[in-house]
Order: C-alpha cells, then sequence, then structure tokens
C-alpha cells in the first residue's frame, strides 16, 4: 500500500475524467476561489511589504523541490565548521504579508491549508502571495525568517539562532535532478552536505528511538492512449531534505518549551501490545524485528520494493496515531512528544501551505529577541488546534477521494484480468451478521481494493478484477486462487 497521495505531472486531458475531479470539489466542497476583496487585501499587502533591515542576500541559498513547484517555503546553505554543522534554513516571512486578524489571516484560518488535487492545488493564500510574491523564488529578493542552527559532528542540535532578513536565493534545485548530480560523483559541496547531515541526523533520530516512515508515493503517467500508476519511492536526497526540516521543527519546539508559550504537533507512543503485535506480523511476514536494534533501525532495514515489507512498512505506521496539534499550557513535557520522532516538535517550515506554521514562526521569533506576545497572537495559538484538526480531515477527505477515483479510472479497462495480491486485512463480521470486505494491495500495481473471500494478512493471493467504477471510486477484487 503506497502513501495515498496521488502526483500527477499535468492536468489530464480526458474529458470524463476531468469532469469526475471536478465532481470532488462540489462533492467535498473544497474552498472557492479567492474574492475580490482577498485579491486586493493580497495586493495591498505587496505594495506595502517592508524588507527586513537586515541583509543576508550575501548568503548564497538554495531550495530543493518537486519538478515545477512554485509556492517554495524553505531555502537553506549548509556549512562545515570546526565543530560539525551550520544550516542556514530560510523560511518564507508569510507573517510580512499576512497580518493578524487582517482580512488575509481570517481567509486563511477558514482554509487551514493548501488543497493538493490531481488536477490543481487549492492554495492558502492568494498566489500573488504563495507562489510570486511571499515564494522564495530563484534571483529575487524576498523577507525570510533565518534560522542559523548549530549541529556537532556526529548531528546533535545545538545553538539556534533566529532572525528576520532579506535574502537573494540563487538557485531552484529538483530533487531528481539533484540525486542525479550527487549520484554521479559530479562536485557539489551543498548537496555532499545535505547527504551528510541528513545521514547524521537520520541517526540522531534513531539513538532517540524515533523512526521515519518513507513510503512511496503513487504518480499517474500517461500510458499511450490512456494512463497507468507507478509506485514511486522517496530519493535519499527527500529524505535528507525532510531531516533539514524537522530539526527547525525540534528547535522551534525547544524555544517555545522553554518560554511555555506556543503550539506542537503531537503524536502518542504505541502501547506495548500494539507494539508486541507488530512484532508478531513481522515474524509472520518474512521479516523478524531483532530485539537486538531499535524500532527506527529496524524500519531502516526495510525494503518496500518488497510486498511484504511495504505490508510491515504500513503496519509499522499504523501504529503511530492520534496526531494532533497541542498548545503549550504548562503541561508535562512528556505529554508533548511526537511519538514518531522521539522529540518535542512543531510544524515550522511551511508557512505557505499550512496555516499553523506562519504562527509558530511569529511566535519563536518574538521569543528569540524577547518581544512580547501579543494578545491577538495569544488568542491565535488557542483556535488553532482546531482550525487544523478541520481542515486536515477535509483534505484528507478529498485526497483520498481524488486517489480512489484515479485508480479506478485507470483500473477499469482491465475487469476480468487476473493480478497477484498481499492481503492486508481480512474480512470483518459487522453487527448484523453481514461481511466487510477485507483489503488487499496488487504485488505489480500501486493500487488497493477490497475483495471477497476469506485470506490471512500477510497471504500472497492471486485475485480477479471484478469492479472499477470512478462514479462510485469502488474497486473490488475476488480471490481465484
Amino acid at each position: 500500500m503506497t502513501e495515498r497521495r496521488i502526483r500527477s505531472p499535468r492536468p489530464v486531458p480526458a474529458s470524463s475524467l476531468a469532469q469526475l475531479l471536478l465532481g470532488l470539489e462540489t462533492e467535498f466542497e473544497v474552498p472557492a476561489p479567492f474574492d475580490e476583496p482577498t485579491l486586493q487585501a493580497a495586493e495591498q499587502a505587496v505594495a506595502e511589504l517592508q524588507l527586513p533591515e537586515e541583509d543576508a542576500t550575501q548568503i548564497p541559498f538554495f531550495t530543493i523541490d518537486p519538478v515545477g513547484a512554485t509556492d517554495l517555503d524553505q531555502a537553506m546553505f549548509l556549512e562545515r565548521n570546526d565543530q560539525g554543522y551550520t544550516v542556514h534554513y530560510a523560511i518564507a516571512d508569510v507573517p510580512a504579508f499576512v497580518a493578524l486578524d487582517s482580512q488575509l489571516d481570517q481567509v486563511a484560518r477558514q482554509r487551514g491549508q493548501t488543497y493538493y488535487l490531481p488536477h490543481r492545488k487549492i492554495t492558502l493564500h492568494p498566489p500573488l502571495i504563495s507562489e510570486d510574491q511571499g515564494s522564495l523564488l530563484p534571483d529575487q529578493t524576498r523577507p525570510a525568517f533565518h534560522w542559523k542552527i548549530s549541529l556537532d559532528a556526529d548531528g546533535a542540535l545545538g545553538e539556534v539562532e533566529l532572525k528576520r532578513v532579506r535574502i537573494r536565493s540563487r538557485a531552484q534545485l529538483d530533487y531528481a535532478s539533484a540525486q542525479a548530480r550527487l549520484d554521479s560523483g559530479e562536485p557539489d559541496e551543498q548537496l555532499e552536505l545535505l547527504a551528510e547531515i541528513g545521514a547524521a541526523r537520520l541517526n540522531q533520530e534513531q539513538l532517540r528511538g524515533g523512526a521515519s516512515l518513507n513510503l512511496p508515493d503513487q504518480e499517474i503517467e500517461e500510458d499511450g492512449e490512456g494512463y497507468k500508476l507507478v509506485s514511486r519511492a522517496p530519493l535519499p536526497l527527500e529524505e535528507h531534505n525532510a531531516q533539514i526540516s524537522l530539526v527547525t521543527g525540534i528547535a522551534a519546539a525547544r524555544i517555545m518549551l522553554k518560554a511555555g508559550v506556543g503550539i506542537l504537533r503531537t503524536m502518542p507512543a504505541p502501547d506495548e501490545e500494539d507494539k508486541q503485535e507488530f512484532r508478531t506480523q513481522t515474524q509472520l511476514l518474512g521479516k523478524p524485528w531483532d530485539s537486538s536494534i531499535s524500532y527506527g533501525q529496524y524500519l531502516h532495514t526495510l525494503d518496500v520494493s518488497d510486498p511484504k515489507q511495504l505490508v510491515i512498512m504500513h503496519r509499522a505506521a499504523a501504529l503511530f496515531r492520534g496526531a494532533d496539534y497541542q498548545v503549550i499550557a504548562g503541561q508535562p513535557e512528556e505529554e508533548l512528544i511526537q511519538a514518531a520522532l522521539a522529540a518535542p516538535y512543531a510544524h515550522t517550515t511551511a508557512p505557505l501551505r499550512r496555516l499553523v506554521d506562519r504562527f509558530v514562526l511569529l511566535t519563536c521569533y518574538l521569543l528569540s529577541t524577547g518581544q512580547p506576545i501579543p494578545d491577538q497572537l495569544t488568542a491565535a495559538l488557542d483556535e488553532l488546534p482546531g482550525l487544523m484538526r478541520t481542515s486536515s480531515i477535509a483534505a484528507n477527505r478529498v485526497n483520498n477521494a481524488a486517489v480512489d477515483l484515479l485508480e479506478a479510472y485507470v483500473l477499469k479497462s482491465r475487469i476480468g484480468e487476473e493480478f497477484e495480491a498481499i492481503v492486508l486485512k481480512d474480512a470483518v463480521a459487522k453487527d448484523d451478521g453481514s461481511l466487510r470486505p477485507g483489503t488487499l494491495q496488487l504485488v505489480q500495481d500501486p493500487v488497493t481494493g477490497q475483495f471477497a473471500g476469506s485470506a490471512k494478512p500477510g497471504t500472497l493471493v492471486r485475485v480477479k478484477l471484478v469492479q472499477a467504477d470512478p462514479k462510485t471510486r469502488k474497486i473490488g477484487f475476488e480471490i481465484v486462487a
């Protein structure tokens, strides 16, 4: 089972599919286009922008994102020093455009986050800000929060400085090209340092008892006259880049916890019964978790190209549930841990795309510079957990529906065809005596679906596709062997 997310390289031209995708927007009531007063407010915010006095344009920042990205939240520059490393991390200064309680702020609170659909994205902020004046595009002077993060030679977090500056990114890289360059052996100090620091931070994560779950993405590709789904595992540089973002979120949490003010992304630890069940499942699936290594170390031994090991990875992801946002209010620190990271953590580095990050950045900046937290910000922090829960539920619902729709659309011409699959969940008896169908993952295609029949989780089976209806977004199989 791949990550429930579709990346489509371009709007899909098939009219029937396009109509179905547009129908999702109505069915799930995604945010409407920005109205004229909001667009005018964005224009006014850009016209009135005052760049920070401190000039950091001499730092040769670069960005690295998926191909074609325009909402660039983060830029970095990495250095090696006598003690270890210095990470210069610039995050788009969205608060410079979106004042507390302004028209833009109220609209962003209603949206909560950017919605990514196969045919288009529905941005958190007007495109003038999110994809132009607020985005850290190359060769453009932009306001940014400059995180200067010290790491020792082993990648452990040290001193942190935070300022508001103006920067000028030198280059916009994409993951695939950057990974190819690094793999070629062509000298590139920044990419080499990114890989080195990322690996060190991954080791720190494992030492803490944390675990990164790098699940494959689904992508839709043109295939002659139709389309096909493919599974794409994250590149190493994507994982390393994620570690730069994570260490910044850990640094932000540390700043806010010290002051007793702020909002964190939390997740409870799995209970021992669930962990023991997971350990048993790894044995049944042929890749037992040796108790001599940590949970995180074990996950890094998994090869997700192996269907059974991919199932293990997804079962590992299911261990960590209950992610939420909590306002700091004097709780014991152990109640504010993000269990998958085994550390306190805050969403900090995506303010163009996620509402809460803007408030975390502003809070950390005020605390770092000894300024008071205004009442408007305190009130906003209290509202954020509810706002983020609501928007996350809405975004996940339409995202999952889009994935189901595209899977059904791609498979509709293959009804009657047989596939090899691995069972994820067996059928379950419902209260009325009927059976809730089981769930399976195709081995050769990145598709999940329901099946009729009985088979234990982890079992390899032969199934026939009996249903693939894009209108109802249903896929069904029956076991034939």
